[in-house]
């Protein structure tokens, strides 16, 4: 099939359009920048990707390149954290999703022909935080700013049901692979200055970025499924167990928390999602069939650290 996907030079997205090619889909990525797309995917290892430049939160001609595709995956988004949540932060935070996702809904509306299924990722943080509740896909929205920011971004693409698209919406976890919360994490275990965030009593619900491409290309392929699925593996930990692990695999230490006005003083109003978490589980994804390659951190952890997934197209 082929495959539109904004997004697609991120964490997640690189390894999506990977996957896609090897599986032999074509791909057309949306980005802002096209000098971009042959440095992260050259030509020759990835002579079934193209590239259209496209302005997010604009209508435009990028739009009519959707016509054509088969279906469209939705990754787009100004990152959650790196920097404080000041009022302009989180208008950025909110406007990227929200208009991101008008845009493109706008553009399947309109395609001739029009593609048959969008997947749109959203996050855990529409339930909000506890340390107690459990959340499947059926639970009701909380009511902090990611709450809020969910809600309305998968309101926007809920409205692509009315041109008779079928719609997938992925609520992620935290994403595991080398890179991004792992990269983080891993420097002060190394060097014998780890350990468990805040509490450590908190919930993370986490899942390794291959079962998040998996389930991507499953929504993408299984035309029976739709509606919300919680992307996040079937066992989610507490922030203590999870620093724990991540010490055990590398033969170090966890001793060393880090206090929650620490985190409070660097990520601010952020630092509320890291403290706080919530315990969610994949009730519907495992419902529709789909099998998670990794429901154990343990094997995540393992297959991370020492066995790392293969990033070459094969």
């Amino acid at each position: 099939m082929k495959i539109a996907i904004t997004g697609a030079t991120g964490f997640v997205g690189t390894r999506l359009v990977e996957r896609a090619q090897a599986e032999g889909h074509q791909v057309l990525v949306l980005l802002r920048n096209l000098g971009k797309l042959k440095q992260i995917f050259p030509p020759e290892q990835f002579p079934n990707v193209e590239g259209i430049v496209y302005t997010p939160k604009e209508s435009g001609a990028w739009q009519n390149a959707i016509a054509g595709c088969d279906g469209v995956v939705n990754l787009a988004g100004e990152p959650l954290f790196g920097e404080r949540w000041t009022p302009e932060r989180k208008q950025e935070i909110l406007a990227s999703r929200q208009l991101g996702t008008q845009k493109l809904v706008e553009a399947i509306a309109q395609a001739e022909p029009q593609p048959r299924v969008l997947v749109s990722t959203s996050a855990v943080g529409y339930y909000g935080t506890s340390e107690t509740t459990t959340f499947t896909e059926t639970s009701p929205p909380g009511n902090d700013f990611l709450a809020q920011v969910a809600q309305t971004w998968e309101a926007e693409a809920q409205k692509v049901k009315e041109a008779g698209v079928r719609l997938v919406i992925l609520r992620l976890g935290i994403v595991l692979e080398m890179g991004g919360a792992i990269a983080q994490m891993i420097t002060p275990f190394k060097l014998f200055a780890g350990g468990p965030i805040g509490t450590g009593r908190q919930w993370f619900s986490w899942v390794h970025r291959e079962d998040v491409v998996n389930l991507i290309l499953y929504a993408l392929t299984h035309p029976e499924v739709e509606g919300v699925l919680n992307a996040t593996a079937p066992n989610p930990v507490r922030m203590g167990e999870f620093c724990q692990s991540l010490a055990d695999t590398l033969h170090r230490p966890s001793w060393l928390p880090v206090p929650s006005f620490a985190l409070e003083l660097l990520l601010g109003d952020a630092a509320k999602v890291i403290l706080e978490g919530q315990q969610v589980l994949p009730q519907r994804t495992q419902a529709s069939g789909f099998e998670f390659q990794y429901p154990k951190l343990k094997l995540a952890l393992e297959q991370i650290l020492y066995r790392p997934a293969k990033t070459a197209v094969s």
